[in-house]
């Protein structure tokens, strides 16, 4: 029995090869590879990351002879950028980071909570809206308007007689306070997702077995919720950690930080022919900062598990 083969079968022959396209049929477009589209994005992040990463490796690596000879390679920068002046502001913007995150987290949670739970809609839309501005505000003019209200001669200095208390915008404390002005509604930014994703139903089940609120979120919610607060945690030390504007226009060197040495060190405020040191400084915060990426990327990923 013979017959005339029809659809795909048609189009190969016996030996399993398939035939040209028909005469007349459109031939079928390549299509490009999916990472040609990355491609911008990659050459522009080459440029702004990779070029000014490779300068200050170089940089930091790069120790210049006292005596006027040639450069060398080794690691004198980054030993002196580990030792006195130069530790002692690293440290401290860890310690002043590590103190306005934990604060921050730790206000940011119930106003969050508030929010979320709140049943107007047009009050969480404008608290969040706020959050983002207040998130992205810093720099000189949050210096210039804590300096005008709380500084030595502030509006509510002078109104509430702070100054008799001694209390000073220009201090350790001082600069936590500005510092929790962006980095609460930040908070409330990262963490208002998270407890989006806390289910009615486990609320539900906790209560019918005769769970009070305050076991709920002992044993429920911040179980579930303490990735997210942690990484919230490493997100608001980061942030407060490459903070400059600010602290560089309110307490100058009142306070030591690393920011504000690279600064000195780069314009030769202190002693001159350290911008090396200054790029080893660099190296140095950008080492905690990877490491504080590596903490808070695999939270966030056990998150989404759960919130998912």
């Amino acid at each position: 029995m013979t017959g005339t083969l029809t659809g795909p079968a048609a189009s190969r022959t016996t030996s399993g090869r398939r035939r040209g396209p028909a005469p007349g049929a459109r031939p079928r477009r390549r299509r490009a590879p999916a990472w040609l589209a990355v491609l911008p994005l990659l050459a522009f992040t080459a440029l702004a990351f990779g070029v000014p990463a490779l300068a200050m490796l170089g940089g930091a690596f790069t120790v210049d002879d006292p005596a006027g000879g040639p450069a060398s390679y080794g690691t004198g920068n980054l030993a002196t950028s580990l030792q006195g002046a130069y530790l002692t502001a690293l440290l401290g913007s860890v310690k002043l980071s590590a103190t306005a995150a934990v604060l921050a987290a730790l206000l940011g949670l119930p106003l969050a909570q508030a929010v979320v739970t709140s049943r107007s809609r047009a009050l969480r839309e404008a608290v969040l809206t706020a959050s983002g501005v207040l998130a992205n505000f810093g720099g000189v003019p949050l210096a210039f308007a804590f300096v005008a209200t709380l500084g030595n001669a502030g509006v509510l200095t002078r109104h509430l007689g702070l100054a008799d208390h001694g209390w000073s915008l220009y201090s350790f404390w001082g600069l936590v306070l500005v510092y929790l002005y962006f980095l609460i509604p930040l908070m409330v930014l990262t963490i208002t997702p998270a407890l989006d994703g806390l289910r009615v139903q486990w609320r539900e089940a906790a209560r019918s077995n005769g769970a009070t609120a305050l076991q709920y979120w002992r044993h429920v919610a911040l179980p579930v919720l303490a990735p997210s607060l942690l990484g919230g945690f490493v997100l608001l030390f980061g942030s407060a950690f490459a903070a400059y504007a600010t602290a560089a226009a309110m307490v100058g060197s009142a306070v030591p930080l690393v920011t504000l040495q690279i600064s000195d060190a780069l314009s030769g405020n202190v002693l001159v022919g350290q911008e090396n040191v200054a790029l080893a400084l660099s190296l140095d915060m950008v080492v905690v900062a990877g490491l504080v990426m590596a903490v808070y990327l695999p939270l966030q990923r056990r998150s989404s598990r759960w919130l998912a």
